[in-house]
């Protein structure tokens, strides 16, 4: 997504004016996009997700779906993740399963007064925060540093025994057997299977021994655009240049080139084949190479192809119609059922007047 999306709803928000009461809105949403760089989903938490901005058709559907629908998604996404218990905010430990916001606004309290949690088990000292609480939300928790390594990673305390008895049998401590892959692969995960345990089980706390506490992200790839290229008139026809999807439209797909300007690519410049569903060719934040098509500075609009032969600077060919594409090869003859056509030279597109063939093809699109 864009760093900036949703940053200057944050800036209003009271999360921000508790976190940076110093600061005016515009200070507030430099300082959230600032975090992201560090943290990205400790940060965007703290917003409403429709906020972010998450397709085209947002606004059109049932929003109490819509928001039920994305507040399940950024739990999962913060629970597959896990979360560090003395750094986490308030927002953030909102959503960790079994907490709600009254209990994480308390873990943060209590944080504040007493110091930093030493182990998962002094989360039971927190205000209502009780064995059950505990139960549901322990395993996704983290206490970096603990003595108990286990405290720093996806393993539930309730498992704790069963790898305790693993290390034993093998006649090393949890540390060894976290840190020697060896050992790992001698375990017998049958041995351990109970009426409370089974071998699924089993087989998820050894893959997290293996690494404790992992992030499940994948490893964040700096982009960088074309450098010299930061404004609409640095844009040229024939130009090739980096960038990345926004959005995926019916007419095409929208492309950040990195001059405050989205660029469209129309459905017909997508691929060097027929393309029925753009959905089929692109996706958000797919990062790509564009060829740019055309530059129209008055009306701030920028064509560009993902075609590998097509020569910038022109109009695209001009697509068949339906009952041309689909008509058999050759000439109908009469046994065919119709009449053999009177050969015709190809007619030659002419460019639309106005803008061109980008221009053309937004009319198209219903766009003005």
């Amino acid at each position: 997504m864009e760093f900036e999306s949703g940053a200057s709803i944050y800036s209003a928000s009271e999360a921000a004016r508790v976190e940076v009461p110093d600061f005016e809105l515009t200070g507030r949403g430099a300082v959230s996009i600032g975090r992201r760089l560090m943290d990205p989903l400790a940060e965007l938490v703290k917003l409403d997700p429709k906020s972010i901005g998450v397709g085209q058709y947002q606004h059109d559907v049932d929003q109490d779906e819509l928001r039920k629908s994305l507040d399940d998604v950024v739990v999962s996404a913060v629970n597959a993740v896990g979360v560090e218990v003395n750094t986490a905010s308030k927002q953030l430990l909102t959503y960790v399963s079994g907490l709600n916001a009254t209990i994480a606004d308390n873990i943060v309290k209590y944080r504040n007064e007493k110091g930093a949690f030493k182990t998962r088990r002094d989360l039971l000292e927190v205000p209502r925060l009780g064995e059950k609480t505990f139960e549901q939300a322990a395993g996704f928790l983290r206490v970096r540093g603990a003595d108990n390594p286990l405290d720093a990673s996806a393993v539930h305390p309730e498992s704790y025994g069963v790898v305790d008895r693993m290390a034993k049998d093998l006649g090393v401590t949890v540390k060894d057997l976290m840190r020697d892959e060896e050992l790992r692969k001698r375990i017998d995960k049958r041995k351990y299977v109970t009426e409370k345990v089974g071998l699924p089980t089993l087989t998820d706390i050894v893959a997290e021994l293996a690494k404790p506490g992992r992030d499940p992200r994948e490893g964040f790839e700096a982009f960088q655009f074309a450098e010299g290229v930061n404004k609409i008139g640095d844009v040229k026809p024939g130009m090739k240049l980096p960038g990345i999807v926004t959005n995926v439209t019916a007419c095409g797909a929208f492309v950040d080139i990195g001059v405050h300007q989205d660029g469209l690519v129309h459905v017909s410049q997508l691929a060097d084949r027929f393309v029925r569903d753009p959905n089929e060719v692109v996706k958000v934040q797919q990062r790509v190479e564009v060829t740019v098509m055309e530059v129209d500075l008055a009306r701030k609009r920028i064509g560009l192809s993902l075609k590998k032969g097509t020569p910038a600077g022109g109009p695209p060919p001009a697509r068949q119609p339906a009952e041309q594409r689909n008509a058999p090869a050759g000439p109908r003859t009469a046994s065919q059922g119709g009449v053999t056509p009177q050969r015709r030279p190809a007619a030659v597109p002419a460019k639309p007047a106005g803008g061109g063939w980008f221009t053309a093809a937004l009319k198209d699109a219903g766009k003005p």
